[in-house]
């Protein structure tokens, strides 16, 4: 009479009958359940099949009642016109059709009929089907709505008291306490759908921002390996062209000194390759022999420093206050200095151009507070930091770095000035970098 199979809530999208169950529930329990699902997505699919075999069930069973001469075991007066009792039970079970569509709407049809019902005292049984209409608007309308179905309901059954007193505790209390019934009823089923909706609601939800999360992490993690394969190659390729400039034009002069720019190429390739070998091993997790050394810190400033010596830029360190005092200064902070002096001096050995009067160098200065520390790379180039033949070029190199160097100073709320030397010509980089008991 209610039709619950098919008022329940919709299971998530993607179940399957009987998804979402335990290994533990009973096997009746999953069959069960197993079938209402089935019930649900082929009244969604066809919902005006389901529709009409309601109404014909219960149309069926109104003329039963009427053929058989059920009526007439409740009926108040046995004489009313039989054509009369056929035309009430058809009109209380055929207007169903549309119950779920408009429910409000065959309530109010149905009333006259109900109250014809009442005043010739036939008392079809039919009238009960009136509970359907009012189990859809509770299921579906607000309560000031379900308040007028009740009204429209028992009206009709009172106004007839007038005429046959005797129905006040037969008629009018059945009537009352079934509208009660079903208001309960879908009012239960309703509260439950919600929240089951609320629930796969907040699923999809989790669901996509835990993709949105990982579609992030991904973002950020090929950045940081950008980052590190551009500060691994750029510098080490560079080391190594200077190192080969500086062999080539030594050999026809110097084979001693073109030995030993081959010696340093093979240092720093194997240097460079062991590096990539390490980020790349990482990178698999299925390698359970992955080389997970230490990252640079500032004890590899010096071996960087010479490397960078060798490859033909004069470089001269410049260290001011103690490192580590009072708050030492964390790994990733230490890799962070490392790598904006490495990316520093790289750009310098591709990009910059000696000046006219002195041969190009460059300076580092680090500087350690009980706050900070800090780091300025400066050189004595004439170059403005771009390549000299890309002036038409839309992105060139050195940007991303120094746009990678950013990002590594912002993750510790540390910050980058880069430019070029309005004094005396050439290039600086300045990197400002909080401690981490110090946050800026």
């Amino acid at each position: 009479m209610t039709d619950l199979a098919t008022t329940d809530a919709k299971p998530p999208a993607g179940a399957g009958p009987g998804s979402g169950t335990g290994s533990d529930t009973a096997p009746l329990t999953r069959a069960i359940r197993n079938g209402l699902d089935r019930l649900r997505a082929f009244d969604r699919r066809r919902p005006l099949v389901w529709d009409a075999a309601v109404t014909a069930f219960w149309t069926v069973a109104a003329v039963l009642d009427y053929t058989s001469g059920g009526w007439r075991t409740v009926a108040r007066d046995v004489t009313a016109p039989e054509s009369l009792v056929l035309l009430m039970s058809l009109c209380f079970s055929l207007p169903l059709l549309l119950r779920r569509r408009h429910p409000m709407a065959v309530l109010l049809l149905m009333a006259p009929v109900s109250l014809l019902n009442v005043w010739t005292g036939a008392v079809v049984q039919a009238a009960l089907l009136q509970l359907i209409p009012a189990f859809q608007i509770a299921l579906r309308f607000p309560l000031r709505r379900l308040a007028a179905a009740g009204l429209v309901l028992c009206a009709p059954v009172a106004a007839g008291a007038a005429r046959i007193p005797g129905i006040w505790d037969q008629q009018l209390v059945s009537y009352l306490w079934g509208f009660v019934f079903v208001a309960l009823l879908g009012i239960a089923v309703r509260t439950r759908r919600d929240y089951t909706e609320a629930l796969v609601e907040r699923a999809h939800r989790l669901e996509h921002e835990r993709d949105q999360q990982a579609r992030l992490a991904a973002a950020a993690e090929r950045t940081r390996i950008a980052r590190e394969m551009h500060d691994i190659i750029g510098h080490n390729l560079s080391v190594i062209t200077g190192l080969a400039d500086g062999g080539a034009y030594a050999a026809a002069k110097s084979p001693e000194l073109a030995a030993q720019a081959l010696d340093a190429i093979g240092t720093t390739s194997r240097q460079a390759l062991s590096e990539l070998r390490r980020l790349l091993g990482v990178l698999r997790d299925d390698h359970p022999d992955a080389d997970r050394a230490p990252q640079p810190t500032l004890d590899d400033l010096a071996p960087l420093i010479k490397r960078v010596r060798r490859a033909g830029l004069p470089v001269h360190l410049e260290s001011h206050g103690e490192p580590g005092h009072p708050t030492p200064l964390t790994p990733g902070r230490q890799l962070t200095v490392y790598r904006v002096v490495q990316e520093s001096l790289t750009n310098t050995l591709k990009h910059a151009s000696p000046p006219t009067d002195a041969p190009l160098s460059a300076t580092v200065t680090l500087t350690y507070t009980p706050t900070h520390v800090e780091a300025r790379i400066t050189d004595t180039g004439t170059g403005t930091g771009t390549a000299p033949d890309a002036q038409d070029a839309p992105a060139p190199t050195p940007a991303q770095g120094i746009m990678g160097m950013r990002e590594r100073a912002a993750l510790y709320n540390g910050t980058i000035q880069a430019g070029p030397l309005p004094a005396h010509g050439g290039w600086h980089i300045h990197l400002r970098l909080p401690l981490e008991d110090h946050p800026q």
